[in-house]
């Protein structure tokens, strides 16, 4: 049966994105992210300025759009609501960080695994892209209690996930760090479950 073209849409502008960020880090890494235009990436991509804007709207969104969120929301949904919420939000992250690293666009895990350390690395050095880092870190934490809070709200319950979050992305983030400044050497899985462990003292994979 012929794809619908709903499906060939949303499949070509995912493939659209994904060529134009992929040159994008590219640039960025080679000349200098403050060094290359958004015009220069659209030129690299094959495309005009105004459709890099159309899927990225600002030059830092070049770096750090993902489907990180999704993933990890993904995964608090299909987990145990027994486990504990620091066990449950932490599982969610190391496998994500698996997902984005192995199973990413176009099967290749060594090029998945390159492409993600390239925009971590740009996010560390990168002074425009700290700042911005931490509105990801928001949407990400927001992502994590909306997937965990039941609905009708119990303001409580959902200050507790809000911590439990919270301390579980610090312990990403320290994990993040060090993957990017070690150059990729250990793998980004293990290395943010080691931070959890650190952080609460228990394993969470």
């Amino acid at each position: 049966m012929a794809e619908q073209p709903s499906t060939l849409r949303t499949k070509r502008r995912a493939e659209t994105q994904r060529a134009i960020q992929a040159h994008a880090v590219r640039l960025f890494t080679e000349r200098g992210y403050d060094a290359t235009a958004v015009t220069d990436v659209a030129e690299a991509a094959g495309v005009s300025p105004m459709t890099v804007y159309r899927h990225f709207p600002t030059k830092e969104d070049l770096v750090l759009a993902d489907q990180n969120g999704i993933l990890v929301a993904e995964r608090i949904a299909a987990s145990s609501p027994e486990r504990p919420l620091v066990r449950r939000i932490g599982g969610a992250l190391v496998e994500g960080a698996a997902a984005l690293t192995t199973g990413g666009p176009g099967g290749d895990p060594t090029a998945n695994k390159r492409f993600l350390l390239a925009r971590l690395q740009l996010m560390v050095t990168t002074p425009a892209l700290r700042a911005r880092h931490l509105d990801n870190h928001y949407a990400l934490q927001q992502a994590i209690v909306d997937a965990l809070v039941d609905e009708p709200a119990d303001p409580e319950r959902t200050f507790r996930i809000q911590a439990a979050a919270g301390a579980c992305l610090a312990a990403m983030h320290t994990a993040l760090v060090r993957w990017a400044e070690d150059d990729g050497r250990a793998e980004l899985p293990e290395l943010i479950n080691q931070a959890l462990t650190a952080a609460f003292g228990t394993e969470n994979a």
